[in-house]
């Protein structure tokens, strides 16, 4: 039975409230534990018991980090890396040009630092080299470095690797492994096929710190100390969130109290680029995804690639706001050229029809650097898996973005593999792809083939799923402190999700092209402002802003709005369906 007898909102879909037995186990926590009903309800959704509330409340590092030697090649990977490290050999860092990449250099770049030692960064430009070690950087790299260190990145680069001649490669990745290993002394990677995939969510920065934890390890059981790890989780948290790693285990203990790290202003790199973007409160997983994320990737996609792992890595302050400025620069170009492809790229999937499997669309020098984020927007938009392809010459590169439960990185790999495709990799939920022009038909259509077998495309928009009911004098600025303590939120692990029933609009105000505040009340004296990003992009926009008087259920997530020194409820309105008269 739809949740408030809501089987069609205004944005066509059925909204699906908990069931019984989760209802029941959050009232019984409730009573257990004296934490609010609304907290309860959410922690009940994702399977909480009542005695495990607190602890989950309160994740602690020490119980939820991974031995590290339990990944393949940890061992000898930490012990080569040392061994550089002791005989002062020369290093090089391979890395990505994206967040999760230039965070893992710096990881590296800040840990050897500390230790006293340099490396060489290597970042490959995106247009000019595409993704992960290619031949001749490789074989240039292994001339005059002892170690090469690939990041995010190597784990598909057989050739590349056996260019290397003269060094020792390391690999340190989490992108889907092929059923045969580089010739790298050693690979750790939770998606190699030969692991339990028990820590396959971990992103690559995570799978470098585990790196650091264990070289920590070893040097202990030598006698000498290490630098301070807990200290870098900041870098770690900023990766796990910006590259949509689920927070759950320990993803969430990681972006938790990196955090708590970042909120100290220690890093510089950090405090520029947070200062820039005119971040005037403490960090949440928000700011990393939508704030200080994007600028850090738009160097490796319209500017130059090294800008953000540099960033990240440098302990000046000065360099930091000049590169800081930069990448700030460079993100405004990149939502300029973003904007003129997503446009075109709707154009076009809405020409070859938005209900298939996939949704996919191909132009004419659209900039490699912004097809990932705007397959990012067919997907929001469409609900199923997009994949946009710049084209150049007789070739395109691309970029996919999926939904959940539709694992595009193998189809890709599959793709790659039939030949269809020059090469292609990822994991679950994005993955990158390079194809001849001839050839695109054919594997845009053999993709879809792969991905309506694993259901894609099924249905129409997805269920909104609501953890309970609220009344608006419930919603108190400490009961969403209450709630925040489940987070923080996002991938894999969504805020609670709340309904509003029977509210009246109270004021109703379009703001910008296609956004809408509203605030509301229950007739009973409590009102609460709301925030509809997108409004006017569907339904919802006009039929609330011309709302005659009519009544609503909303629903939505509850957030705190500071201005001016004050904090008061704010609701991230999501759905909406006219309450039965």
């Amino acid at each position: 039975m739809a949740y408030l007898g809501v089987e069609a909102s205004l944005t066509g879909r059925r909204w699906v409230g908990p069931g019984p037995e989760v209802e029941r186990q959050a009232e019984a926590m409730a009573q257990q534990t004296g934490l609010p009903t609304p907290l309860c309800q959410a922690l009940a959704r994702r399977g909480v018991a009542a005695d495990q509330a607190a602890a989950f409340l309160e994740p602690q590092l020490r119980d939820l980090l991974p031995d590290p030697r339990s990944l393949r090649d940890m061992e000898p990977a930490a012990a080569r890396f040392l061994e550089a490290v002791r005989g002062r050999q020369k290093i090089a860092v391979f890395a990505d040009y994206d967040v999760d990449g230039g965070t893992s250099a710096a990881l590296l770049l800040d840990w050897l630092r500390q230790m006293g030692r340099q490396a060489t960064l290597y970042v490959p430009d995106r247009i000019d080299e595409g993704y992960g070690p290619n031949e001749p950087a490789m074989a240039a790299l292994a001339r005059d470095h002892d170690l090469i260190v690939c990041v995010d990145c190597g784990t598909l680069s057989h050739g590349p690797i056996a260019a290397a001649v003269g060094a020792d490669v390391v690999v340190l990745d989490h992108h889907l492994g092929g059923e045969s290993l580089p010739p790298a002394l050693a690979v750790v990677n939770p998606n190699r096929q030969d692991e339990s995939g028990d820590l396959a969510h971990l992103c690559a920065a995570a799978v470098v710190f585990l790196m650091l934890v264990e070289a920590n390890r070893q040097m202990r059981e030598a006698g000498a100390q290490g630098p301070d790890l807990m200290a870098m989780l900041d870098l770690v948290a900023l990766a796990t969130v910006a590259d949509v790693a689920p927070l759950i285990g320990v993803n969430r203990a990681l972006v938790r109290q990196g955090l708590k790290v970042m909120a100290r202003r220690a890093r510089p790199g950090l405090v520029a680029l947070s200062d820039v973007s005119r971040m005037d409160q403490a960090p949440n997983a928000y700011h990393l995804g939508f704030l200080l994320g994007p600028r850090v990737n738009a160097g490796g996609r319209i500017g130059q690639a090294d800008l953000g792992a540099r960033l990240l890595a440098t302990d000046n302050m000065a360099e930091a706001k000049a590169m800081a400025e930069r990448l700030d620069m460079l993100n405004t170009e990149r939502r300029e050229i973003e904007a003129a492809v997503r446009a075109a790229a709707m154009a076009q999937a809405e020409e070859r029809g938005l209900d298939a499997p996939l949704v996919w669309a191909a132009g004419e020098g659209w900039h490699p650097g912004v097809v990932g984020i705007v397959a990012s927007r067919l997907k929001e938009a469409t609900g199923r898996p997009a994949v946009v392809i710049g084209l150049d010459g007789d070739e395109g590169k691309g970029s996919g973005r999926s939904v959940s439960g539709v694992d595009l990185g193998a189809s890709i790999q599959r793709l790659a593999s039939e030949g269809l495709l020059i090469k292609g990799g990822g994991h679950k939920m994005a993955a990158g792809l390079s194809v001849e022009r001839e050839k695109l038909e054919p594997a845009m259509a053999r993709l879809t083939e792969l991905l309506a077998k694993q259901g894609a495309g099924e249905g129409g928009p997805a269920d909104l799923r609501l953890d309970g009911v609220l009344m608006p004098g419930a919603a108190q600025v400490d009961l969403i402190e209450q709630i925040e303590k489940a987070g923080p939120f996002g991938a894999g692990a969504p805020a609670p999700r709340f309904a509003f029933p029977d509210v009246e609009i109270r004021f109703a105000k379009r703001v910008g092209d296609s956004h809408l505040k509203i605030s509301f009340g229950d007739g009973l004296g409590a009102r609460i402002d709301a925030i509809c990003f997108g409004a006017f992009d569907t339904a919802l926009g006009p039929r609330l802003e011309s709302h005659g008087g009519a009544r609503f259920h909303l629903a939505g997530r509850l957030e705190i709005n500071s201005w001016g020194g004050r904090q008061s409820v704010q609701l991230r309105l999501e759905d909406a369906a006219e309450a039965a008269s």
